[in-house]
């Protein structure tokens, strides 16, 4: 797993990158607060941010924000000495995939870190699957409205307004969502005129 480590504390951020490193993770890169996580995010395009909340400049939580918002890495943990609900809520929001609490444990960081990458991947699948879906349903919306405008234009029925599209699209090489599109357009000029 490729990782980014932003702590303001330099002997900190120095065990942390010892710890990640012994259990076989490469670390891309180091910074001390939510700007350098940002920057080196968008450099890197790091697998995970492991970062504290509570730094200068610009917090964790801040650029977590940002980083989730401009899907520069997949999936962002906190670790930080703050366990005060204010702090985990203000984590869950920025859509984090974990929270640790310091003091810093060998045994307890790697397993966590491996799980919330784990629920970070799924979380990915799960928005492809979405969009995926929601791009037929679109391209379903697009062709059923050029079935109806050639159903009302040229007196086709259903079925024969669907084949005519299907045939264009096979003639020219377009797909059916690019085919009712252009069909649309077409029906715009006209209504124009």
């Amino acid at each position: 797993m490729r990782i980014i480590v932003v702590e303001d504390e330099p002997v900190t951020r120095m065990d942390i990158r010892f710890i990640l490193e012994d259990a076989g993770f490469e670390v891309l890169g180091e910074g001390k607060d939510g700007f350098d996580a940002i920057n080196l995010c968008r450099s890197h395009h790091p697998d995970m941010v492991l970062m504290d909340i509570n730094m200068p400049n610009l917090d964790g939580i801040s650029a977590a924000k940002i980083i989730r918002r401009d899907k520069l890495c997949k999936c962002v943990v906190f670790l930080t000495a703050y366990s005060d609900d204010i702090f985990i809520e203000g984590a869950k929001k920025s859509g984090a995939f974990g929270y640790v609490v310091k003091p810093i444990d060998e045994k307890n960081l790697v397993p966590a870190l491996k799980i919330s990458y784990a629920k970070a991947l799924e979380a990915e699948k799960t928005e492809q699957k979405l969009d995926d879906v929601t791009k037929r349903l679109e391209e379903r919306k697009i062709i059923e409205k050029a079935k109806g405008f050639l159903m009302q234009s040229e007196g086709l029925d259903e079925d024969s307004a669907y084949k005519k599209i299907r045939t264009l699209s096979m003639e020219k090489g377009c797909s059916l969502r690019v085919i009712s599109e252009m069909m649309l357009l077409q029906a715009q000029k006209g209504e124009k005129k």
